[in-house]
């Protein structure tokens, strides 16, 4: 079984029961919270195995009980150079995972939730699969040859990431490339689809952003319309 480590960061976490059954499908070999992530974890009844971070977000009796149930904590200065969820990022590759899914990093906070867009560049530097994941998408980069598996319909993004991407092939899509080359300001890969169960996406070099919409056609912030 591929070892996967859940981190749950303080974004929006999305619906809960999305979380649990993708918690019980993946089994993590161990759950991390950066900092006020805990809070989701406590609504649902879990308990982490590690809280990391400078713990500006969790109020002391938390914080107590947690210690009370054995749960690790590692606590930093609020004065630092990394962010609560790269903390945990770095203690989750310390257990040595095939995956790390980190939960809870999209949300309101256009800033952090690109902070955490830019971690997955630690995760493939590693070899090591990231992506981040909600209730409505998930989100990873690609280098390579990936297949997304999915359902017909899904919405698919990609963006050149770091730079310029080239030999961009993709195959079991809406709309196919052969040998393209996306670039920084002009991001023509959105709103992309899946024509099948899965796509291919092949990069000769560079790397691309994915988004994989998982509800086809429906997207955050639409239910109100």
């Amino acid at each position: 079984m591929t070892r996967t480590i859940f981190i749950m960061a303080g974004g929006i976490l999305g619906d809960p029961a999305f979380f649990q059954t993708q918690a019980t499908q993946a089994a993590p070999a161990a759950v991390i919270c950066a900092d006020g992530g805990a809070r989701h974890l406590a609504a649902l009844g879990i308990v982490p195995d590690l809280i990391v971070g400078d713990m500006d977000s969790l109020d002391r009796e938390r914080l107590d009980t947690y210690e009370a149930k054995g749960v690790r904590i590692i606590r930093h200065p609020r004065a630092k150079n990394e962010t609560d969820t790269e903390l945990a990022l770095q203690e989750a590759f310390a257990l040595a995972p095939a995956e790390v899914w980190i939960w809870g990093a999209l949300g309101h906070r256009v800033d952090h939730s690109l902070a955490n867009c830019a971690l997955l560049a630690q995760g493939e530097e590693r070899g090591i699969e990231v992506k981040l994941i909600d209730g409505w998408c998930e989100v990873l980069l690609v280098r390579g040859r990936r297949v997304l598996v999915g359902e017909k319909g899904q919405t698919v993004s990609l963006l050149p990431f770091m730079g310029k991407a080239a030999g961009i092939t993709l195959s079991g899509f809406e709309y196919s490339l052969k040998g393209a080359v996306m670039e920084i300001g002009h991001p023509y890969g959105i709103s992309n689809c899946l024509a099948g169960p899965e796509g291919i996406v092949e990069v000769e070099s560079g790397c691309l952003l994915a988004v994989r919409y998982f509800r086809p056609g429906r997207f955050p912030g639409e239910e109100s319309l």
